[in-house]
């Protein structure tokens, strides 16, 4: 069953932990970074945990960019079995793809650059490959603006690459190759990973899995590839792996630490982790033997990291100014309440007479934005009581959505489109939702919609004024714009 636990369970001052110090954690996070959960790992034991509804233990969460230490993992795996070299040229298992007269550097490049994001190319590629239908080809196809080896690029198509290499080889998609290796060692289930229009695992993004898997995933490294007892991954992979291999050269300061096989080096001293964009961590920090896993929706990464190395690593690590009072039974008291049902507030209804906004009308809306044809709202109209919104695709389906007021509703529907170039093809099936909407003046409604597996949320501001209807949508966080430009639309029934 997805989320399962299968760590251990102990209170921070077990571990040496002052509980005082998780709390600071929490308290700087107030107006700050939306986490959608956490986990702090110490001496291989779970010292604080918690999800903030309305997500959940058991929903696999979007990783985006952290999918590529799993895709490195898999690399590390092949190499052992003897599939495949770190030194390896990529035209020698690519070669059908590649130009006819391909650069001369191209066939310099190695299995290594593109674990390293050394592959040649300077500025980005994923608007380059990805607006393709055959990524693998567009990307040996790109221009190389150094000699492999020598240039750092943060370059997200490089890692499919290896996933392209890696199911030539092993003729299994990459989430298949690593279910008897990683995932059932560790009891991951339910996992998922979107693919290209190749059918090939997207590797540089894509995998959803659930907090506590993470955690077993940073786990397993901290112990240097040893899992309860038991060697899963190869001798030396990990030392390998996440030391620095290049100078990473961004801005940001934890992004300028160095970059190992699709790991990050991070400001502290040896410390390393898995990275995805809009806040998915899996910090591992060996000298204080210790893990930190977060799921969020932020675009603010770095915020998240300063306050981990601010009251995290040092309580970790046996100082900080709590460290004389590790045994605070208020403290922990404190910590086990705010952990117990941390909450993500719905918007806030504005207590009103009579029906909602927009109630029992239908709103046909211009051009078919994201395909929706029209919308239909419920009797209650939004934002006075729960109600529905009825979904009208230009495509002919329809989708009811349950809209609360004051707190969540919950339903289901197929996986949204996402903004920017970082969409692969989902697994079949439905996507969990939540919504609900207040009205804090006639005629205007806010309504939040949240896929409670991924990082996002989309705001519908509504104005009504006649039968002119105007929305202005914004997602939470974005590659791009948030705002994603007005829609109109007219009350016809």
């Amino acid at each position: 069953m997805p989320g399962q636990r299968r760590l251990p369970r102990s209170a921070p001052a077990e571990q040496g932990v002052p509980a005082r110090a998780i709390c600071d954690f929490l308290d700087s996070l107030d107006d700050g970074p939306e986490l959608h959960s956490l986990m702090v790992l110490r001496h291989g034991h779970v010292i604080a945990e918690g999800w903030w509804h309305p997500y959940r233990r058991e929903l696999p969460h979007e990783l985006y960019s952290l999918s590529k230490s799993f895709t490195s993992t898999a690399v590390g795996f092949a190499v052992a079995e003897g599939r495949l070299g770190i030194d390896d040229l990529v035209l020698d298992h690519l070669g059908d793809l590649a130009p006819a007269a391909p650069d001369p550097r191209l066939a310099r490049m190695r299995v290594r650059h593109l674990l390293t994001m050394t592959a040649g190319h300077v500025g980005w590629t994923d608007d380059r490959v990805f607006s393709t239908e055959e990524w693998a080809r567009a990307f040996l196809a790109l221009p190389l603006d150094a000699e492999p080896g020598t240039a750092f690029q943060y370059n997200t198509p490089a890692t499919y690459v290896l996933s392209v290499i890696l199911q030539r080889l092993t003729g299994e998609r990459l989430l298949d190759y690593l279910r008897p290796r990683l995932l059932e060692p560790l009891g991951i289930e339910g996992a998922t990973w979107e693919q290209s229009p190749e059918g090939v695992d997207t590797g540089g993004f894509g995998l959803s899995a659930t907090t506590e898997d993470l955690a077993c995933f940073g786990q397993l490294y901290l112990d240097d590839g040893v899992w309860q007892g038991r060697r899963v991954l190869p001798e030396g992979w990990v030392a390998e792996a996440t030391r620095r291999h290049t100078d990473s050269h961004i801005d940001t300061v934890d992004w300028a630490q160095g970059y190992g096989y699709q790991f990050w080096r991070c400001r502290p001293t040896n410390v390393y982790r898995g990275d995805g964009a809009f806040g998915q961590f899996c910090v591992v920090m060996p000298d204080q033997d210790a893990v930190v896993v977060t799921t969020a929706g932020t675009q603010d990464l770095q915020g998240v990291l300063d306050r981990m190395w601010e009251h995290l690593a040092p309580a970790l690590g046996g100082e900080g100014r709590h460290a004389d009072a590790v045994d605070d039974p208020a403290a922990q008291a404190e910590l086990s309440s705010r952990l117990d049902a941390p909450a993500i507030a719905p918007p806030a209804p504005v207590a009103a007479e009579g029906p909602g906004v927009l109630a029992a009308r239908r709103v046909e809306l211009d051009g078919a934005p994201a395909g929706v044809r029209a919308v239909t709202v419920g009797p209650e109209g939004l934002g006075a009581a729960p109600t529905t919104l009825e979904v009208e695709w230009a495509h002919g389906a329809v989708e009811r959505v349950a809209v609360g007021a004051g707190a969540w509703a919950e339903g289901t529907l197929p996986p949204p489109p996402r903004p920017g170039v970082l969409s692969g093809v989902p697994e079949e099936g439905r996507v969990p939702v939540v919504a609900a909407a207040a009205s804090a003046a006639p005629g205007e409604a806010l309504v939040q919609v949240r896929p409670i597996t991924t990082p996002f949320a989309l705001d519908l501001a509504v104005r009504v004024d006649g039968d002119v209807v105007r929305i202005d949508p914004r997602v939470n966080v974005s590659f791009e714009n948030p705002d994603l430009g007005e829609v109109t639309g007219r009350v016809v029934g």
